[in-house]
């Protein structure tokens, strides 16, 4: 057994409380290289007397390691543990001060989990785990009022460019509610609304008012109440890291300089405030003039924006918010943020944009997710780009399963693509099939699927600001087809908590292949997901005992060639084709 590659700490992921009553312990092995392993828990007050041995399961894999987990509901609220792996030539003990041939029943050697304390858990909202999120850049979905249209506003559909405008508004996404509707949406992420000067209005001047482009804050008002009429959730993007260069504080900085009393309220190195070969004298976003640096650690500036948050959730209805450039703004103002936030409506979601490992903001006191990037880099280079095989991208996803505690996998916001990168379709070089298949798997795993507006009917798009394009709303331009897979799946997922499920299980991912298998199991039952990523066709096939015993039925599909059998799982894909089976319960049976 290799003793490097075992690992825990009592605390992250490793050591979590998933519920109220259930703590769960992980440990890391080499992969392949434990045969068993077993937690022992006890009581750290009744030591001799409570002792358990607790089964555990490998839950992930990556190419490296085995990640073990077990459940366990201690009596008391407390818990001290160690662990007992069996490998294939060796049995040792892991506690907190090392390894051991014989368990020291000195019980200060061991893990401890406290207490359970409601207070320090994560809980995210429960509405979050049903959600599936659809992203409106508003300034290209819809042009529902003309009469609030920018000076030049171009005709619908032209060719997106950085600085110009279509007239999208709110107007527009309200009178297109019923598109949403039957699609199958019930969350929807919108790009910055509040007044700024560019179209993707990131560069903000008053983050109390709707751009008037937009319309009012009445008419957001009107919006989210039409929304929460059929069941639909809003998030508004937060741009708290940064402000506009219009923002009244900032110009006021520019015109006064030192003297000015929002000096503070951002980082200057030198006076006046100006450019110096490109880049300016004050800290700002990617080196960006428009977007200075807000120092939200200055109390005014704490106040305000703490304000803005508190606002557009207690007055407005908003459900939740999308920190924008979350990473670089303090944990203690996000720590505040999410007070004041969870005092307006316990139930709004908070979802930091984090694009690398994020698990310091999500511990309970600040985010309830981020957005997935991890996750979506691991989706594109399997499907879209083809750069990886169907093992290396397994193993992605188990490192990424690994990464974080089970409540925060399964809000994760898992997207593909956005306002920020080329569209699915373009990375896949125009070809539908990859990109269902990647949507398949979104919609099949755990956490929070988001689409970008406009890819459920085939609109394409390079970088920004190609993946800026006017919505399409001619059905004769739109790819039909694509919107009844992604109706499909939408209902699918929302129908069967399995397809939500974080118990989630690669049966068939072979180095070089293109194909993959893998099993949801959830309350509702289980199902089998089989795909082939490749344009040859394929063959999987499963014995009885692989997986849960039953029948199997099948419940969507395209390109399947031969579908379940008595005492075998038989499938033949064309190139690109996908099934999804699903266990058939007694219920099924007796009708």
């Amino acid at each position: 057994m290799l003793r490097e590659a075992v690992y825990h700490r009592s605390k992250q992921n490793w050591s979590y409380a998933y519920d109220r009553e259930t703590i769960h312990l992980r440990l890391r092995t080499k992969r392949d290289d434990a045969v068993k392993v077993e937690a022992i828990v006890v009581d750290k007050y009744a030591f001799k007397d409570s002792t358990e041995f607790i089964p555990m399961h490998i839950f992930a894999s990556d190419a490296l390691f085995d990640y073990w987990e077990a459940a366990y509901r201690p009596p008391y609220r407390r818990l001290r543990y160690a662990f007992r792996i069996q490998g294939k030539d060796e049995q040792v003990y892991l506690t907190e001060r090392g390894f051991f041939e014989d368990l020291p029943w000195d019980y200060f050697e061991s893990f401890e989990y406290p207490f359970l304390h409601p207070n320090d858990m994560f809980e995210a909202p429960a509405w979050v785990k049903e959600a599936v999120f659809y992203q409106i850049f508003p300034e290209r979905f819809a042009n529902g009022d003309p009469a609030n249209d920018p000076e030049k506003t171009e005709a619908w559909g032209g060719e997106p460019k950085p600085g110009n405008f279509f007239g999208g508004d709110l107007q527009g996404v309200l009178d297109h509610l019923d598109y949403l509707t039957e699609l199958g949406i019930n969350a929807i992420y919108f790009t910055p609304v509040f007044e700024a000067t560019t179209n993707h209005k990131y560069d903000t001047r008053d983050y109390l008012k709707v751009d008037r482009h937009f319309g009012t804050n009445e008419k957001l008002k009107e919006l989210i109440m039409a929304c929460h009429e059929r069941g639909i959730r809003v998030l508004l993007d937060a741009v708290f890291n940064h402000a506009g260069r219009t923002f009244p504080p900032f110009v006021d900085v520019m015109e006064k300089g030192s003297e000015s009393p929002y000096a503070d309220w951002f980082y200057v190195r030198d006076y006046p405030l100006r450019v110096v070969d490109g880049k300016p004298t004050y800290e700002t976003f990617s080196f960006e003039p428009l977007m200075p640096k807000l120092n939200t650690s200055h109390p005014e500036v704490k106040r305000y924006l703490l304000e803005v948050a508190r606002y557009w959730v207690e007055e407005i209805g908003i459900d939740g918010w999308r920190l924008d450039v979350a990473n670089e703004v303090d944990h203690q103002f996000w720590r505040e943020f999410r007070q004041v936030v969870k005092q307006a409506n316990p139930d709004a979601y908070i979802l930091g944009e984090i694009w690398h490992d994020s698990m310091m903001w999500l511990q309970g006191d600040q985010f309830d997710a981020v957005m997935n990037y991890p996750f979506t880099d691991a989706v594109l280079n399997f499907f879209a780009r083809q750069t990886t095989d169907a093992r290396a991208f397994a193993d992605s996803i188990g490192s990424i399963l690994a990464s974080y505690p089970q409540p925060v996998t399964e809000v994760s916001f898992n997207l593909l693509d956005s306002h920020d990168t080329p569209r699915l379709l373009t990375l896949c070089e125009g070809d539908v099939r990859p990109m269902k298949l990647a949507a398949l798997f979104q919609f099949t795993y755990p956490g929070t699927p988001c689409i970008y507006y406009g890819d459920e009917i085939g609109l394409e798009g390079g970088p920004d600001p190609g993946c800026r394009k006017c919505m399409v709303w001619d059905e004769a331009e739109q790819d039909r087809g694509l919107f009844a897979f992604y109706q499909r799946i939408i209902a699918l997922r929302r129908k069967h908590e399995a397809l939500r499920s974080a118990r989630i299980r690669f049966l068939h991912a072979e180095a070089e292949g293109r194909t993959l298998m893998y099993e949801l199991t959830g309350a509702d039952g289980s199902f089998l997901i089989a795909m082939n990523a490749g344009d040859a066709p394929a063959e999987l096939r499963l014995e009885t005992g692989t997986v849960a015993e039953g029948s199997w039925s099948l419940e969507y599909g395209e390109g399947i060639r031969i579908a379940a059998q008595p005492d075998t799982l038989e499938v033949a894909l064309d190139g690109f084709g996908f099934a999804v089976f699903r266990m058939k319960s007694d219920i099924d049976n007796a009708q």
